[in-house]
C-alpha cells in the first residue's frame, strides 16, 4: 500500500509539473500532445538556424548599405543564399587539428558554444494570442492546435528566466575551453579575455534582470509577459528605463558584440579565441555568434518589451499569429540596433571595458535596484512617500558616490606612488615622459 501511495504521489508531482511546464501536457502525454511538441523541437530547430542564416545576410545589407556599398547580391536574389553558400563551402573545407590542441576539447568546444543559444529558445515565447475580450480583459497567450490547449513556445517551466541566465552563462565556456585546447598563445588572451568579460558583464546583467523580477514577481517567462498586457505595463516603462539600457549593454558585451568584441581583437590576437579553428568547427561558432545575437534579442522583448503582446489589435491578422507578428516586429528593432551597433561603434580598450562594468554599471545598476525595491517596499503608491523614498535615497546615493569616487582616487595614487615610470608632467606625451625618465636614470647610474 505504501508504495502504491508512493508512485501515485509520483505521478502526481511529473503531472503537476508537466501541467506547469505546458497546459497541452493536463491530460497526459498522449499521442496527439506528444506529436505537437515534437512539431515545435522541429520549428523552434529550422527557425533557429534560417533565422541564422538571415541575420548573416541581414547585417551584411545593412552594413554595407551604411558604408555605401552593394553587399551580397550574386548568390540568390539580393544575396539571399550568401550564407547558405558560405556554409557549405566552410562544410567542405580541410579541418585542422594543431599537434599543440587538446583533441578532444577542441572538437568539443564549438558545440558547447552553439547548443546553449539552441537551448533558449525552448522558453522564450514565440507567440499566442493576447487579444482583448469583451469584457476588457486580455487572453493569456495560450492557443487551440487540434483542439489541444497550448502555448507558442516549447517549455514554461516556473523557473524559465534562470535557465536562461544559466545557459547563457554556460556559452562562455565553449570560447574559454576552445582558446585554451587550441594550445596557442593568442586564442588562449582571446579566451581570457572572455571569461573576464563575462564575470565583470555578468553582475549587471544580473542585477538589471532583478529590477524586473521586482516589477513582474515570477520567474516565468511566460508569467513576465502576461504582466505586460499594455504599454504603460511594459517593464521598460516600470523599471525606470535604466535597467533596460544597463541590459542591453551587459548582453552586448556578453555577446563580444562591437564595441566589446575585444575577445577577437583582429589588431591584437590574429582572429581570437578561434584562430586555430577551420572549417565546420569554425562554423559552428560563426554560427554561435549569430544565433546568440537573435537569442538575447528575443529576451530582452520577453522581458522588457512585452513579448508577443502588442500595442493594438490588428483587425486583419488572426489572434494566434498577431502575437508572432508583434514578437517578429520587436525583433528586428534590437537586430538592427546590433548592426548599427557594428557599423558605428569604435571597439574600446580593455581597460576602458573593465571599467565600464565594474566602476559604472554594477553601482548604477544595484543603487537603482535598492531604489526600486525601497519605493516597492515603504511607498506602496503613496506619492509624498515615494517623493520621500526618493530624496532619502539620493542622499545616500550621494554619500555613497562620494565614498566610492575617495577609494578610487587613493587606489589610482597608490599605483602611481608604486609604479616604476616617472609621472607624465602636464603638458607632454607620455612617450616624452618615458624618454626623460630613462635619460634621468641613465644619467644617474653614469654619475655612480
Amino acid at each position: 500500500m505504501l508504495t502504491s501511495q508512493l508512485v501515485n504521489g509520483y505521478n502526481g508531482y511529473v503531472a503537476n509539473g508537466l501541467v506547469a511546464i505546458d497546459p497541452i501536457t493536463e491530460g497526459g502525454l498522449l499521442w496527439t500532445p506528444l506529436l505537437i511538441i515534437l512539431v515545435k523541437v522541429l520549428v523552434i530547430f529550422v527557425l533557429g538556424l534560417v533565422g541564422t542564416m538571415l541575420m548573416v545576410w541581414f547585417e551584411r545589407k545593412v552594413v554595407s548599405g551604411m558604408q555605401n556599398r552593394v553587399g551580397p547580391n550574386k548568390a540568390g536574389p539580393a544575396g539571399l543564399l550568401q550564407t547558405l553558400a558560405d556554409g557549405i563551402k566552410l562544410f567542405f573545407k580541410e579541418d585542422l587539428l594543431p599537434n599543440r590542441a587538446d583533441r578532444i576539447v577542441f572538437r568539443l568546444a564549438p558545440f558547447l558554444a552553439f547548443v546553449p543559444a539552441f537551448l533558449v529558445w525552448a522558453v522564450i515565447p514565440l507567440g499566442g494570442d493576447f487579444s482583448q475580450n469583451a469584457d476588457g480583459t486580455f487572453k493569456n497567450g495560450t492557443v487551440e492546435i487540434f483542439g489541444q490547449t497550448t502555448r507558442l513556445q516549447l517549455a514554461d517551466p516556473p523557473v524559465g528566466i534562470l535557465l536562461v541566465l544559466a545557459l547563457s552563462s554556460i556559452a562562455v565556456y565553449g570560447i574559454m575551453l576552445a582558446g585554451w585546447a587550441s594550445g596557442s598563445k593568442y586564442p588562449l588572451l582571446g579566451s581570457v579575455r572572455a571569461s573576464a568579460q563575462m564575470i565583470s558583464y555578468e553582475a549587471a546583467l544580473g542585477l538589471s534582470l532583478a529590477a524586473v523580477l521586482l516589477s513582474s514577481r515570477t520567474l516565468s517567462t511566460s508569467g513576465i509577459v502576461q504582466t505586460q498586457d499594455r504599454f504603460v505595463d511594459w517593464n521598460l516603462i516600470t523599471t525606470g528605463l535604466l535597467p533596460f539600457f544597463v541590459f542591453v549593454i551587459a548582453t552586448t558585451a556578453e555577446l563580444n558584440r562591437p564595441p566589446f568584441d575585444l575577445v577577437e581583437a583582429e589588431q591584437e590576437l590574429v582572429g581570437g579565441f578561434n584562430t586555430e579553428y577551420s572549417g565546420i568547427r569554425f562554423a559552428l561558432f560563426f554560427l554561435a555568434e549569430f544565433m546568440n545575437v537573435i537569442t538575447m534579442s528575443g529576451v530582452m522583448v520577453t522581458l522588457f518589451l512585452g513579448g508577443p503582446q502588442g500595442l493594438f489589435d490588428i483587425p486583419i491578422i488572426p489572434g494566434w499569429i498577431e502575437g508572432s507578428v508583434w514578437f517578429i516586429l520587436k525583433l528586428l528593432m534590437f537586430l538592427y540596433m546590433y548592426v548599427w551597433f557594428r557599423a558605428t561603434l569604435p571597439r574600446l580598450r580593455y581597460d576602458q571595458l573593465m571599467d565600464l562594468g565594474w566602476k559604472v554599471l554594477i553601482p548604477i545598476s544595484l543603487g537603482w535596484f535598492l531604489l526600486l525595491a525601497a519605493l516597492r517596499e515603504f511607498a506602496n503608491g503613496d506619492r509624498v512617500a515615494s517623493l520621500r523614498v526618493v530624496a532619502i535615497s539620493l542622499v545616500i546615493g550621494a554619500a555613497a558616490m562620494s565614498l566610492f569616487m575617495a577609494a578610487l582616487s587613493v587606489s589610482r595614487k597608490n599605483r602611481e606612488a608604486n609604479s616604476t615610470l616617472a609621472p607624465v608632467p602636464s603638458g607632454s606625451t607620455p612617450a616624452q615622459s618615458t624618454t626623460a625618465g630613462s635619460t634621468t636614470a641613465g644619467s644617474g647610474k653614469g654619475s655612480n
